[in-house]
């Protein structure tokens, strides 16, 4: 079986910075909240962002709030990521590498229903043998269920998972696979350190041999 290598979407594929700042800022003032400076959004990408609306409005994770703010940053997003998002510099070149004799695919915690056609409007979803994302109808799932999902659908012989938050890192080692943590996106060293990142990697052009020292002696 080939072997299999999963990647985080936002912060490792795709800069979304400015596409889930500007429409969490859009749902926070829908909601009677104020505007946020973007930057200080930017912590949230990553993991599903009923935690960040959590966060930012005090109300609990599953409460009537924070729903309504996701409901009203998706009705944004689905329009602005696809002309806010950008593909991270030579990230295209490095799948391109990496494909031939393995088996990629897609864990994100952005819904299907978004991260499907970005990947496909940015060139990127014809190097993807799955996507593993929740529905929409699931407003939070930890990216350990997530991953769980990606590594049952492509049948095991993965050996990697290549992320940006810890959330990426936990999930790779929960599941026994080689956690691999850029730093062009938005977690820190420290973060993906403390998290158990096996290897940090500073440009795309590096994961080829960081994916190819996760193969066994």
């Amino acid at each position: 079986m080939a072997e299999g290598v999963l990647f985080d979407l936002d912060g490792v594929l795709v800069d979304s910075r400015r596409a889930i700042a500007s429409c969490m800022n859009a749902a926070l003032v829908t909601g009677g909240y104020p505007a946020l400076p973007e930057a200080e959004l930017h912590r949230f990408i990553g993991p599903s962002l009923s935690f960040g609306f959590a966060d930012i409005t005090g109300e609990p994770l599953d409460g009537p709030v924070v729903a309504a703010c996701v409901g009203a940053y998706r009705e944004r997003y689905a329009d602005v990521s696809l002309h806010a998002t950008e593909v991270v510099g030579g990230i295209g070149e490095a799948l391109t590498e990496l494909g031939p004799g393995r088996r990629l695919g897609v864990a994100t915690s952005k819904p299907r229903a978004f991260a499907e056609p970005l990947l496909e409007a940015l060139g990127l979803r014809e190097h993807f043998e799955l996507i593993a994302a929740p529905g929409l109808a699931i407003t939070v799932e930890s990216k350990t269920v997530t991953v769980a999902a990606a590594l049952q659908a492509l049948g095991g012989g993965v050996a990697a998972m290549v992320g940006d938050r810890d959330v990426d890192m936990i999930a790779a080692r929960a599941h026994g696979l080689r956690a691999v943590g850029v730093l062009w996106g938005i977690g820190s060293e420290v973060e993906l350190r403390g998290a158990g990142a096996d290897v940090l990697l500073a440009a795309p052009e590096h994961l080829r041999s960081a994916i190819e020292g996760s193969r066994p002696s």
